[in-house]
């Protein structure tokens, strides 16, 4: 870290007199770097020499950045082989970044070699592709229909006491909050121990230390110098205490880690995202520890989340702001338009959930008992007077009574993989639906609709559905309850991006002036399908044979009958997970024969019953171990 060095390029100083003026005062810049992301999350990188960037600054500001062969991007039906062009183009309304490599030093003056990270857009015959494109347009879409719906609603501009002309700006915030697991590079796990940690929460909010510690606050310190805000970093639920050795060092470093920072417009939200994750990585490499971000790394541990919050607000042409969802009643939870977006995405979640739950890892933690929300319901508190926090719905109302400003909305589904450009792009669109809904109705209305018992019918919402709860939605319904309160939810990649063919009136929200056209959506659902079955055959069936074959037999034949009873148990489990038999296939072999015949209902189905099976297999195989006196 140095303050001589350059970190945020202002979109105000994004024109070629202050860009060479940037370079000149510099030279350690040597680099600049064209990111885009393309429909799945992934974000490029390409090293081009500063040199280059200066000869050609007028096409980089104004024209193509650079072009790509489609190989470097993931746009499925798109870039195809026979017309893979790709156009990168850069944004000029947002900030760009340097990044520095901190084990290379410039040669000149000793300072780290710096690349200026250019967020672009990818276009495909004239049409924009990219993720960062669809939340501009997301965006963009939203505040033009809250102003439609001020012009068109008198009752709107009454409620709000002022009308759409007496509007200077729609604004809309969003922001994450990123949670990571970090670990010694020859740490592994111990289930028990983690759980029983967990359990106790002994490590929620505990102090840091030795390395861990330093991490994240030089993390923090350089979250600073890019403007990003932070405004906290502490220990998860998840971990262990690392052990000190007589170097004075900590080993056995396994520890959840989460870092929040302020909020800020969607597009810089989801940028400064990706920023902090490579930032993180880079920071706690150099202290010798490794980083995930899969959203359950660890097999009944609590999962990594990334919940995202979603407000909205106005200025006024005399200097005012407005909250859009802070009611001006103090017997409501909120406006007609906090209630009336919150409805949209709860209204619209079925094809919302592929763009936030969008791989096998991400569906892990979404599961029962681990504070990840399983069911499409909403929480706003037990009285407007007392806000709370039901941590097991799937979004929730936070307020602050003494202050006006902070009314919002948190979604506690997405997780580190999330395409957090996809997801709140898709949460505005939700929330325009809502909004044009809404507009015409008092607030108190639309709370006795949100709040509706299954089969009653206000127009909107599901007639068969509720979509609030204040009670606990683990342990206070039973899984028939859940189903029959707030629906059958997806288990599978599968089952989630179904949605998009069951419910053709709800994607219809999405496509919406053109936001989310279909080539964008069957391009994305391509996209899931192939990483979905794809992880399957080569990575998570390959790691569960690697774990069977390490279950092995550790007794002696002539101890214990129920040792050998133990251990048949186990065989048994073994062999119907990966071993032909003359009465059936493996489940293994059954679901890479679904594959080859594309039959992915049955796919996902024995992917279902794999895990299932796993689970009752590493309980027999601990049952089994913890029975035994000596391991042969």
């Amino acid at each position: 870290m140095s303050k001589d060095l350059i970190y945020t390029i202002h979109r105000e100083e994004l024109n070629e007199e202050k860009l060479i003026q940037i370079l000149d005062a510099h030279p350690e810049i040597r680099f600049v770097s064209i990111a885009a992301v393309d429909l799945i999350g992934h974000e490029t990188d390409a090293k081009i020499p500063v040199k280059l960037f200066r000869k050609d600054l007028q096409q980089f500001l104004h024209g193509t950045a650079a072009q790509t062969d489609g190989s470097s991007v993931f746009l499925p039906k798109i870039a195809t082989l026979n017309n893979a062009k790709v156009d990168m183009v850069a944004d000029t309304d947002c900030n760009w970044y340097v990044e520095y490599n901190t084990e290379l030093s410039d040669p000149e003056n000793g300072k780290s070699v710096g690349t200026i990270k250019i967020p672009c857009f990818l276009y495909h015959e004239g049409k924009a592709v990219d993720s960062r494109h669809i939340l501009q347009e997301a965006e963009n879409d939203f505040k033009r229909n809250v102003r439609e719906v001020f012009k068109k609603s008198p009752r709107l501009c009454s409620e709000f006491g002022f009308a759409e002309e007496d509007i200077a700006e729609v604004q809309v915030t969003a922001a994450t909050e990123l949670e990571f697991w970090v670990k010694s590079p020859s740490t592994h796990g111990d289930i028990e121990a983690l759980s029983t940690s967990q359990e106790l929460k002994e490590q929620y909010w505990s102090k840091t230390r030795g390395a861990v510690r330093s991490a994240i606050e030089e993390t923090l310190m350089i979250m600073e110098l890019y403007g990003l805000e932070p405004e906290m970093g502490h220990k998860e639920v998840g971990g262990v205490r690392a052990k000190l050795t007589d170097s004075g060092k900590f080993s056995g470093v396994l520890e959840q880690l989460e870092i929040d920072w302020r909020f800020n417009d969607p597009k810089i939200a989801a940028d400064y995202e990706m920023l902090v994750r490579n930032l993180v990585r880079e920071v706690f490499i150099r202290y010798g520890l490794e980083v995930t971000f899969l959203a359950k790394p660890l097999d009944k541990i609590a999962g990594s989340g990334e919940h995202t919050h979603m407000g909205a607000s106005l200025k006024l042409k005399n200097g005012k702001r407005i909250n859009l969802f802070t009611p001006n009643s103090k017997d409501q939870f909120m406006s007609s338009l906090g209630y009336g977006s919150l409805m949209g995405i709860l209204h619209n979640y079925e094809v919302i959930n592929p763009f936030v739950t969008s791989s096998n890892e991400a569906f892990k933690r979404l599961k029962k008992g681990y504070e990840a929300p399983i069911s499409i319901v909403s929480s706003l508190g037990r009285s407007p007077e007392i806000p709370s926090r039901n941590r097991t719905i799937l979004i929730g109302l936070i307020r602050d009574e003494n202050n006006p400003m902070a009314t919002r909305f948190e979604l506690r589904s997405p997780n580190p993989h999330t395409n957090t450009f996809l997801c709140i792009a898709s949460l505005l669109m939700a929330m325009s639906d809502g909004v044009l809904y809404a507009a015409d109705k008092a607030p108190a209305d639309l709370l006795a609709e949100l709040s509706k018992a299954p089969g009653e019918d206000f127009g909107y919402l599901k007639k068969e559905r509720a979509y609030r709860t204040e009670k606990d939605v683990f342990d206070d319904f039973t899984d028939e309850e859940r189903e029959q309160y707030f629906g059958v939810v997806p288990e599978t990649v599968f089952e989630n991006v179904q949605a998009f063919g069951k419910y053709p009136e709800k994607l219809e929200v999405l496509k919406r002036h053109g936001v989310f056209t279909d080539q964008i959506l069957e391009s994305y659902e391509e996209g899931l399908m192939y990483k979905w079955y794809t992880e399957l055959n080569h990575r998570i069936i390959p790691s569960f044979i690697n774990e069977i074959r390490s279950c092995r037999k550790l007794h002696r034949d002539e101890e214990f009958l129920n040792d050998r009873a133990n251990w048949e148990k186990v065989q048994k489990i073994k062999i119907s997970l990966m071993k032909d038999t003359d009465v059936e296939k493996g489940i293994f072999n059954q679901m890479r024969d679904a594959l080859c015949a594309e039959d992915y209902s049955t796919l996902s189905l024995l992917q279902k019953k794999m895990y299932s099976t796993i689970n009752d297999l590493r309980e027999a195989y601990k049952h089994y171990r913890d029975n035994l006196l000596e391991l042969v």
